[in-house]
């Protein structure tokens, strides 16, 4: 046999091989695929309590307890400004663990963030919060920081300040939330004797000079001058006062009682279109009522 004839056997077995080889995979049955595997849950963010408005909370409002509440969140989504309870953030529980976690956390809540929130307790708000919102410094004024009586007066009243003393203001004990009347006395001259008058009835004390709120346990405060609430109408009545006690007038501001809080107020006088003067005579007192 020639090596032409056998080099071409040669390849013809290497090709026939090959061949069936090709046939075999062809008509093999395919082995299954291996399934892909599942994708990784995301592992449980970790959370911590932050202070929220239990319900949406207009402005003006004073805070209580009631208005605020404690609420998980993401500690990698917290803000400085937000006011937590103090306690490390935790990666929240799954199946039947999770409602005694809850509860835990609520008894947790309270034991460590009870301080936060009491430190809110008071505080006015000075923007809108809206429900579920977090609780920042921003939008509440709390006593003593500026603003706060911008915040505190109600709708159509202003602050007015007038100077007061032991003597004319009930020997220290009037506080801010007490209700007063104003009087004003003054000399009538010639033989009209000593004129006395209610400037204003019912008046809310907003501040004893810069403290809008009394010391832990004081029972009185002296101060030099004293902020009232008063009716937007009423303010010319106070600024007239004002004038007639730079000129020797005595303004004297006497305390109510708690029950009295209810009572009409604003200017002096019946209620009526004039107001109700009282004059000294001799040691005799009368009353007239004049025009405003």
């Amino acid at each position: 046999m020639s090596a032409v004839r056998l080099f071409i056997l040669v390849i013809a077995a290497i090709a026939a091989i090959a061949l069936a080889f090709v046939v075999r995979g062809a008509f093999a049955p395919k082995a299954p695929e291996t399934p892909a595997a599942a994708p990784v849950a995301a592992a449980a963010q970790a959370t911590t309590k932050v202070l929220v408005a239990k319900r949406d909370l207009p402005i003006g409002l004073r805070l209580t307890p009631a208005d605020m509440s404690w609420q998980d969140w993401p500690a990698s989504g917290l803000n400085p400004a937000y006011v937590t309870d103090g306690s490390a953030p935790q990666a929240p529980p799954t199946g039947a663990a999770a409602e005694v976690a809850r509860k835990a956390s609520e008894a947790a809540g309270g034991l460590f963030g009870g301080a936060a929130m009491t430190s809110m307790v008071g505080a006015v708000v000075r923007e809108p919060i809206l429900a579920g919102e977090p609780i920042v410094a921003r939008k509440i004024v709390r006593a003593g920081e500026g603003n706060y009586l911008a915040v505190v007066l109600s709708p159509g009243m202003r602050a007015m300040a007038l100077p007061v003393s032991v003597d004319t203001a009930a020997g220290g004990f009037i506080m801010p939330g007490d209700r007063v009347d104003v009087l004003l006395s003054r000399d009538g001259g010639d033989d009209k004797g000593l004129i006395t008058r209610t400037v204003l009835r019912n008046i809310r004390v907003l501040a004893i000079d810069q403290a809008s709120e009394p010391a832990k346990d004081a029972q009185t405060m002296v101060g030099a001058v004293a902020t009232l609430e008063i009716a937007s109408g009423d303010t010319e009545l106070v600024a007239g006062a004002q004038a007639e006690a730079k000129k020797g007038a005595a303004l004297v501001l006497a305390l109510r009682a708690y029950t009295d809080a209810g009572a009409t107020g604003g200017g002096g006088g019946s209620g009526g279109p004039g107001r109700v003067v009282r004059v000294y005579r001799a040691g005799q007192a009368s009353e007239v009522t004049v025009s405003r």
